[in-house]
């Protein structure tokens, strides 16, 4: 009944993903203004999502195994000790087995988070994909602009279909928008 909480391990510098994820008290270093609960204290009860997880710095990734193994983890600047129950959906760009290759995921984490895979093909090879995912952002980005878009052109819909997508759903969203 909660919803899903994000967090883009490579949106953040890694001066920051730290503080973003576990949270921190006021203080706890310079520009800490007030109190801020954390990734992980949000996602209490429900899904923590990591995306581009093998971004995320080394040491990070072992504070964050032992989140998974004792459940539990403390805020930066805290000295009290919270716990966490929650669920995670790790994803990266990359696969797997080369970001181990190159210690970008440490093996244990991902031993840890391996419950599941799930491959996602690119949208080159999911071609009926396609037309649900334009209209999906056509309502999107129309009900953002304030615009009614009822349809779109029968030829438009074939060239986008017929296009490789080297850059997959992101690069389609982009030229949706």
């Amino acid at each position: 009944e909660k919803p899903m909480v994000k967090l883009n391990c490579s949106a953040f510098p890694q001066t920051m993903i730290e503080g973003e994820l576990f949270g921190y008290m006021k203080g706890a270093f310079t520009g800490a203004t007030n109190d801020f609960r954390g990734m992980i204290a949000e996602a209490e009860g429900s899904t923590l999502f990591l995306d581009e997880i093998s971004e995320m710095p080394a040491e990070l990734q072992t504070r964050f195994l032992r989140v998974l193994q004792e459940r539990e983890f403390r805020p930066l600047g805290s000295t009290k000790t919270l716990k966490a129950d929650f669920r995670v959906v790790a994803a990266t760009n990359r696969p797997v087995h080369q970001a181990l290759v190159e210690n970008r995921l440490r093996s244990d984490l991902y031993y840890r988070l391996n419950t599941f895979q799930i491959e996602l093909p690119p949208l080159r090879e999911r071609t009926d994909d396609i037309l649900m995912l334009v209209e999906y952002f056509v309502h999107r980005y129309a009900t953002r602009a304030g615009k009614a878009i009822l349809s779109i052109d029968k030829k438009t819909l074939d060239l986008l279909q017929a296009y490789d997508w080297p850059g997959n759903i992101r690069e389609l969203q982009n030229v949706i928008e």
